[in-house]
């Protein structure tokens, strides 16, 4: 298990709080529905959260879970801003569009924050766009995160498995 917080300072977890402080400015400013706004602010609180209750699981199986609910989420506000962009008459920005380049270059900045994405919220179409490339970017971190636990998973056993085998190596005295 990660130590207490050792999580705030994953990539995709410190993406994952840009996201959520992003996503509650924009659905304040641009979306009308209350219902929406709400929908679109939990599910960035969730994607974050949700990471940071996966790193507390003692368990693999726990962790692999909690990463596959913040990826789910993830989908769904991404689901939502390209609705928003459609439904706006908004462009949504193709991948080698070099607005989409540089919002991707921000996360390589060691000091990545929410400060260096507020020049996108200006304009809705600008906003929307910046978090499908931060999503898009979490979601392929998390995405290699879940394959690198499965994999590990395969190889070692979970937690239950290894108890299990800890107690039968002590049972048998070797312990």
């Amino acid at each position: 298990m990660e130590s207490s917080g050792g999580y705030k300072n994953l990539p995709f977890y410190k993406q994952g709080e840009i996201i959520y402080d992003f996503t509650v400015e924009f659905t304040t400013l641009y979306i009308k529905s209350r219902r929406t706004k709400d929908q679109m602010d939990q599910s960035a609180r969730s994607g974050k959260q949700c990471i940071a209750e996966g790193y507390m699981q003692n368990s693999m199986e726990g962790r692999l879970k909690m990463l596959g609910v913040s990826r789910g989420s993830y989908e769904e506000l991404l689901n939502d801003y390209q609705d928003f962009l459609r439904q706006n008459g908004y462009l949504i920005w193709i991948k080698d569009d070099p607005r989409s380049e540089a919002v991707r270059r921000l996360v390589y900045n060691r000091y990545n924050s929410y400060s260096n994405y507020k020049g996108y919220i200006r304009q809705p179409e600008s906003a929307a766009n910046c978090m499908i490339c931060l999503i898009n970017q979490t979601n392929r971190l998390l995405d290699q995160k879940m394959r690198w636990l499965e994999e590990k998973f395969v190889k070692e056993g979970g937690f239950r498995e290894n108890l299990f085998r800890k107690r039968r190596d002590y049972q048998k005295g070797k312990i």
